[in-house]
């Protein structure tokens, strides 16, 4: 899988504006009401990282869950991860 351009990744990232390029991976962070629902959209995103066998970094404070993502092969981000970017955006509350 190769590395997308800064473009490419702004292309691709529009339907989801709250992701941002931070170095070679897009990151972006979620709120939520309490612990226990951060942590249930963790174990989601768990479920699926492990299904599609790409995984992200997390990142959990309290009722904030921030997800980074790189596909470390490739040396940055690739559909790989703005993928699993669309899928989080379809996790929220």
């Amino acid at each position: 899988m190769s590395r997308l351009s800064p473009a490419e990744i702004e292309g691709l990232l529009r339907a989801a504006p709250e992701w941002a390029v931070v170095g070679d991976a897009i990151s972006r962070t979620f709120q939520f009401r309490d612990f226990a629902e951060a942590m249930r959209f963790v174990n989601q995103a768990a479920a699926h990282a492990e299904r599609v066998q790409h995984h992200p970094d997390i990142l959990i404070r309290w009722n904030r869950v921030t997800l980074t993502l790189s596909t470390h092969d490739a040396g940055g981000v690739t559909h790989k991860d703005v993928d699993f970017a669309h899928f989080a955006e379809g996790l929220k509350p």
